[in-house]
């Protein structure tokens, strides 16, 4: 892996998955590829060989969700990642949330939890849920994101998955 100077001086891709609840999708897995680092929101599901499935295309950063049992509760419940001089924060239930992202000097908050995909910003923060990539609900999408990083830029755009 490069180092932290090597990994600033180009866009970093970030692959975000959430909800797979058991389900590692091969559309999920095939947009993912090009990942440098993956970050999974939580409510992996009972079988732990989704995160080992996703460690054969990059690091693996994950949390728990509220309905990770088990083998799960290895996981913490939260992370914070640090990524070309911008801190990632994770957790699974944005409902949760302990801190206050700004005052925290947090550039990006992932959750998920509501399998409804977002972006939005708020005072300076990126805030990026990737919908569920797991079993369909109701009419909602399969997604997962992809954010950009950079010293300059951080970008995220939600794909929705043809499944």
């Amino acid at each position: 892996m490069m180092n932290q100077q090597e990994d600033c001086n180009n866009t970093l891709v970030i692959g975000v998955i959430s909800d797979t609840h058991g389900l590692l999708r091969p559309e999920a897995y095939d947009t993912l590829q090009d990942s440098d680092l993956i970050i999974h929101a939580g409510d992996v599901g009972d079988d732990p060989l989704i995160l080992q499935q996703l460690e054969n295309i990059a690091p693996v950063v994950a949390v728990r969700g509220n309905m990770d049992g088990g083998w799960a509760y290895k996981l913490s419940k939260t992370e914070i990642i640090e990524k070309c001089d911008n801190l990632i924060y994770v957790i699974h239930d944005m409902s949760m949330m302990d801190l206050d992202p700004s005052a925290a000097e947090v550039s990006i908050v992932v959750s998920g939890h509501t399998h409804r995909p977002s972006i939005s910003r708020h005072k300076g923060v990126l805030y990026v849920n990737p919908g569920s990539a797991g079993p369909r609900r109701s009419s909602l999408p399969v997604s997962v994101s992809l954010l950009h990083v950079n010293q300059k830029t951080i970008d995220a755009k939600i794909i929705e998955l043809e499944i």
